[in-house]
C-alpha cells in the first residue's frame, strides 16, 4: 500500500497509511511552548498486530479530531502503550473511553504520572500482538517497539529528524550504550522507522537509519 495523507487546513490533524494495517496522526501536543527542544507537532502510530489493534504514545488533538475519532471507533483500539516516560500523553483516555489494556514504562517524571497502572514494558518483552519492546542504550527508559507484521520499528524520542536529515537523540552514554544498542537493531528486518518529534518527516526508511548512526549525535 503506497503512503497516504489526509490533512485538513482547519483541524490541523494529519493521517497517514503507511502501510497495510498501520497509520500515524500527527498534532500539536498541548504542552509545547516556545524554546522547548523537540517541535510542537508529534506522531501518535495506530496499528493492526496478531489479532490486536494497538495505539503507540497516543495524543488527543485539541479540535479538528473528527476523522481521528472515526478511524479509531471503527476499529476500537485494545491496547494503549506508552514507548517512553515523556510521552504519557493521553493513555488515560483512551483507557477511558475503548477499556484498552494498558502498558508502559517502570517509571515516569514525577509530575506527569498517569492514574493508571500500566503493565510495564522492559525491554525484550513481547505485547499483546506480537510487538516487541527493544533497548536504545540512551539511559531514558525508552523501548522502541518492533512491529514484525509491517516491519516498522516505531521510536519515541531516540531518534529525532532536523531539516530533513534523520538523526540520533544525543545522551550522555551516546557511543558507550547508544550507539551499540542502536546498531544492535540492524538485525531485525526492518524496512522503515517512525519517529515522533520531526522538522519535517516523521517517517523514515533502513537507509536514512543507517546513515544517522554515522552522524553526531542531535544535542538540542
Amino acid at each position: 500500500m503506497e503512503e497516504h495523507i489526509m490533512q485538513s487546513v482547519t483541524s490541523k490533524v494529519e493521517i497517514r497509511d503507511i502501510t497495510t494495517g498501520l497509520w500515524i496522526w500527527r498534532s500539536e501536543h498541548h504542552h509545547w511552548k516556545p524554546g522547548d527542544d523537540w517541535q510542537p507537532i508529534v506522531t501518535s502510530t495506530f496499528v493492526e498486530s496478531g489479532g490486536e489493534r494497538l495505539v503507540l504514545d497516543p495524543l488527543i488533538p485539541k479540535t479538528g479530531a473528527t476523522e481521528l475519532w472515526n478511524r479509531l471507533d471503527n476499529r476500537p483500539p485494545t491496547v494503549a502503550a506508552v514507548v517512553i516516560p515523556d510521552h504519557v500523553r493521553d493513555i488515560e483516555d483512551f483507557v477511558r473511553r475503548y477499556k484498552v489494556r494498558p502498558f508502559g514504562p517502570r517509571l515516569f517524571w514525577p509530575d506527569d504520572v498517569p492514574k493508571t497502572a500500566l503493565e510495564i514494558i522492559e525491554p525484550d518483552r513481547v505485547l499483546p500482538g506480537g510487538l516487541v519492546a527493544l533497548y536504545d542504550g540512551r539511559g531514558r527508559l525508552e523501548t522502541p517497539l518492533w512491529l514484525p507484521e509491517q516491519r516498522v520499528i516505531v521510536f519515541g524520542d531516540a531518534l529525532t529528524e532536523r531539516s530533513g536529515e534523520l538523526r540520533v537523540w544525543g545522551s550522555p552514554w551516546h557511543e558507550k550504550r547508544a550507539l551499540p544498542a542502536l546498531r544492535e537493531l540492524l538485525k531485525l528486518p526492518f524496512e522503515k522507522v517512525i519517529i515522533s518529534h520531526c522538522d519535517r518527516e516523521p517517517v523514515h526508511n533502513r537507509a536514512a537509519y543507517e546513515h544517522a548512526l554515522e552522524l553526531p549525535p542531535w544535542e538540542g
